[in-house]
């Protein structure tokens, strides 16, 4: 039974993988009584008089919803509500594995951005944070900024931000290892969401050149069809608007980060790089250059989102913390910082000793990683 075979039959058996148990027993008429009618009233008035006691006497201090619309779920793209539930559920059950978060998934049977906004800006007051998830690009962007101006709660898109912070985590040790530094060339090819927020990221870390691309080319100013998020990285992106293919933005690079197809970047394309080349390949399943490919043709770290390879980018090691930190610190929203913050602690894990090319970034079940995440976003909250 290969692992494809092996899901299905786990979910139907499972019939969802997550349950509902209360906290506590109701055995007796007095348990009864204090659980519910008449004892519930009391914190019911406490919250009345003052909302944010909610995090107190009720589960929003240490919930969060997950929330989707179905329209770009994993590699396969828009499969709509239903489809994305196994998604968010599995979403809930590593929040709560690794960070200790209670999530509870919600797919929306809409794709509308002022339908979503409104949705869950009614829903709301049960959570202590929003995540968003799998929603497609452009409207992500819209939709998660208006609904952070909205709520005094965070919202995380982590396909946008988690992959980011994991990705700067990466780059951050792999400096390190190479001895480059923020003046190094970077790539990202793949002016989606998580290209985007990557490219914000890093240069928020310090980076000077960062070149983004997508599958028609460099991002330039003779760049036709742009929306407005990738006509905003304009102006802090390719400073030297420089015109050309993948091909040509990759030549003489130090970095090349990939969150777009399989195959898009070639031995040839790597061999043309900088000395001591770092190659994130993230496609998934099929990456745009396998490691032992990119490594032949000259690449000194290679990092994927596979988990059968060295180095997987994957964002388990960052959004529980992230989550788990702002709820207990009650931040009203997830910064730029605290994404930084998040980053370096990430890094932090791997020690002079360990760094190696093969090892860049804790692994997923590193039992350090939630807490040391959540310290630093609510040391920077």
């Amino acid at each position: 039974m290969d692992i494809a075979e092996e899901a299905l039959a786990a979910h139907a058996d499972w019939k969802g993988k997550l349950a509902f148990d209360p906290k506590m027993d109701i055995a007796t008429r007095h348990d009864l009584a204090v659980a519910y009618t008449p004892g519930v009233a009391e914190p019911c008035k406490v919250i009345a008089e003052n909302p944010e006691a909610a995090y107190e006497y009720t589960i929003k201090g240490n919930t969060v919803a997950v929330v989707s619309d179905g329209s770009a779920v994993l590699g396969l793209g828009n499969i709509g509500p239903a489809a994305a539930m196994p998604v968010m559920e599995g979403k809930a059950v590593l929040f709560k594995r690794f960070g200790d978060v209670d999530a509870f998934p919600i797919c929306l049977d809409t794709q509308d951005t002022e339908e979503i906004i409104e949705t869950v800006i009614r829903i709301a007051p049960a959570f202590g944070g929003i995540n968003l998830e799998d929603i497609a690009a452009p409207r992500c962007f819209e939709i998660e900024a208006r609904l952070n101006d909205a709520l005094d709660i965070p919202v995380f898109h982590d396909d946008q931000h988690g992959t980011a912070i994991v990705v700067l985590s990466g780059i951050i040790n792999a400096l390190r290892l190479t001895g480059k530094d923020t003046t190094a060339r970077v790539v990202v090819n793949g002016a989606g969401s998580a290209g985007i927020a990557i490219a914000k990221l890093l240069l928020s870390y310090g980076f000077e050149n960062v070149t983004m691309c997508d599958i028609r080319g460099i991002l330039s100013s003779a760049y036709e069809g742009m929306n407005d998020a990738q006509r905003a990285m304009l102006a802090v992106t390719n400073l030297d608007d420089a015109q050309g293919t993948l091909v040509d933005a990759m030549a003489g690079a130090d970095i090349v980060i990939g969150v777009s197809a399989p195959g898009a970047i070639t031995g040839e394309m790597v061999a043309s790089m900088a000395d001591d080349a770092i190659v994130f390949a993230m496609a998934n399943p099929t990456p745009e250059i396998f490691p032992d490919e990119a490594k032949a043709a000259g690449a000194r770290v290679v990092g994927t989102g596979r988990s059968d390879f060295p180095n997987q980018v994957n964002n388990v090691v960052a959004f529980p913390g992230i989550f788990k930190g702002a709820l207990q610190a009650r931040a009203e929203r997830i910064t730029e910082p605290m994404k930084l913050a998040a980053a370096r602690a990430l890094a932090a894990l791997v020690s002079d000793e360990e760094l190696c090319e093969d090892f860049i970034m804790p692994d997923p079940f590193d039992p350090r990683a939630a807490d040391a995440v959540a310290a630093a976003v609510r040391a920077e909250a």
